[in-house]
């Protein structure tokens, strides 16, 4: 079988029902993006532009989900923050409070 990238043979339409697997549908996006071209990208990839448009927004969305997980973990990072210096400020106090206090 002939690479999925490679050019079209005697100019016939492409498959509608061609099937690409997940590192063509990663890759497509980046070369439309080298081109600055979906349309262009799409032909030498021997893709509909429509199609090559959905797997560009799938891409985008995948992108926000990620930056939203990544995000998510610092908040809960940074929320963490005082509750953790508040038990040890208390931590601190009830030192102070135990070495303050007068030996007999």
């Amino acid at each position: 079988m002939s690479s999925v990238i490679g050019t079209k043979s005697s100019g016939a339409l492409p498959n509608k029902w061609r099937k690409y697997d997940e590192s063509f549908k990663l890759e497509a996006p980046y070369l439309a993006n080298e081109i600055r071209s979906t349309q262009a990208a799409a032909r030498q990839l021997g893709v509909s532009p429509g199609l090559l448009y959905r797997w560009q927004q799938a891409q985008v969305v995948a992108e926000v989900a990620r930056f939203g997980r990544a995000r998510d973990t610092e908040v809960r990072v940074l929320r963490a923050r005082p509750k953790r210096a508040e038990k040890e400020l208390n931590t601190l106090k009830e030192v102070l409070i135990i070495f303050g206090q007068p030996t007999r």
